[in-house]
């Protein structure tokens, strides 16, 4: 399964993933999903908001157990945030029949699509309209770098963009969603642990910080005379890594768009995009709060308008207890010592879905901590040690 997704969307320069959603990429991860649900006689299905269903028994049936991740990148991304999970579901899968394990409850494996916002600026888009979580007027609004719409790019690569939205009905006959996932950080590199159980996700968000100058010439303008925003921009960006570090949070302006982007040029706006999180809501609130106070007392300075937008906000997630435990008591049985479990900065598709149904996550060791790169890694034997945890989780929930 690995060297069949290696190629797709991968970049020979930076070799790092270009998968973004409803692209060509995009198409051939779809496609390979497809492939190995058909390949394993599952029941093959595509939900009305483009998100990829593979069948083990009747859907309709109901409390079924699902597992699964995503499929897309951000740019220039690793191969496992993502992929990993939806690979380590299908071998668990495999790994379940060829012990010979009697399913109780429908079984299905999940792509959810657009988990990581990359070309429309918001994450986790096919959760979010499912959980109804994003409506369809704010969907049909996103747009990319392009200027191109979401349901121009459903369009293109052959999808109904009018027939997204909430699907209540299909969430009912959930009744637990494990997601798999790298660690993105050092937590069980740190432990000596190859796999451990998510206890919540930070509350996070994303804000587009437009300072508006005034355009002129960059060597006849006296520094006198200018009204610079990558001034006011560049000041901010100090700002942010200040208020995170005392509040013990983290804080990044990843994301740039300058107007007219000319390098004899003064802008006339520079647009950024703030990600911030942190382990509670109030830790958060002060130091978003923190940055934009920062931010308008710089623009003031140099003369510069300020406009600040919240583009997108997801709170705080704690992982149901009780789904939880169960994890740790069907893991702890085989196990040594009790898995270690961890809280995350990252956001995921269990995330949304966990106000709707019972969900948790494992997460398999990352040695470097990297992710969102190129450089992202994971041990084979860390890899199949998540394969079969995986396994044994879908065996205790739903083959008793």
């Amino acid at each position: 399964m690995w060297r069949d997704l290696k190629p797709i969307g991968r970049d020979r320069d930076s070799g790092g993933y270009r998968r973004y959603a409803w692209t060509g990429a995009d198409t051939d991860c779809r496609a390979w999903f497809k492939a190995q649900a058909e390949t394993r006689g599952l029941t093959y299905e595509l939900d009305r908001n483009g998100n990829q269903w593979a069948w083990l028994g009747d859907p309709a049936a109901g409390d079924a157990v699902v597992t699964g991740s995503h499929l897309d990148s951000v740019p220039d991304g690793g191969a496992f945030d993502g992929p990993l999970g939806v690979v380590s579901s299908f071998a668990a899968l495999d790994e379940l029949r060829s012990r010979g394990a009697e399913f109780t409850r429908p079984l299905a494996i999940v792509n959810f699509g657009d988990e990581e916002g990359a070309r429309f600026g918001l994450a986790c888009v096919g959760s979010r309209l499912t959980a109804g979580q994003l409506t369809i007027e704010a969907a049909h609004r996103l747009r990319d770098g392009d200027g191109v719409s979401l349901p121009q790019a459903m369009e293109a690569a052959g999808y109904d963009p009018y027939g997204i939205g909430a699907d209540p009905e299909r969430l009912a006959r959930i009744g637990a969603f494990v997601e798999l996932h790298v660690e993105q950080g050092r937590a069980l590199d740190l432990s000596g642990d190859p796999v451990g159980i998510a206890s919540a996700i930070w509350p996070h968000g994303r804000w587009r910080f437009d300072f508006r100058g005034e355009a002129n010439h960059a060597g006849t303008t006296r520094l006198v005379d200018r009204r610079d925003p990558m001034l006011s921009y560049a000041e901010t960006v100090l700002a942010a890594r200040r208020e995170a570090e005392l509040a013990g949070a983290v804080a990044t302006f990843g994301k740039i768009s300058v107007e007219p982007n000319g390098v004899n040029a003064i802008p006339s706006l520079v647009r950024g995009w703030l990600d911030s999180r942190a382990a509670d809501q109030a830790t958060l609130d002060t130091v978003v709060t923190g940055i934009e106070k920062a931010a308008r007392e710089y623009a003031e300075r140099h003369g510069i308008d300020l406009d600040v937008v919240r583009e997108s906000f997801t709170p705080v997630v704690e992982f149901e207890d009780a789904l939880r435990d169960e994890l740790g008591s069907i893991l702890g049985a085989r196990a040594e010592r009790p898995l270690p479990v961890l809280g995350t900065g990252a956001g995921h598709d269990a995330g949304i879905l966990s106000g709707s149904i019972p969900t948790a996550m494992l997460f398999v060791r990352n040695p470097t901590g990297v992710s969102h790169s190129p450089a992202e890694r994971a041990a084979e034997d860390d890899c199949l040690a998540g394969v079969t945890a995986l396994a044994d989780v879908l065996e205790g929930l739903a083959c008793r």
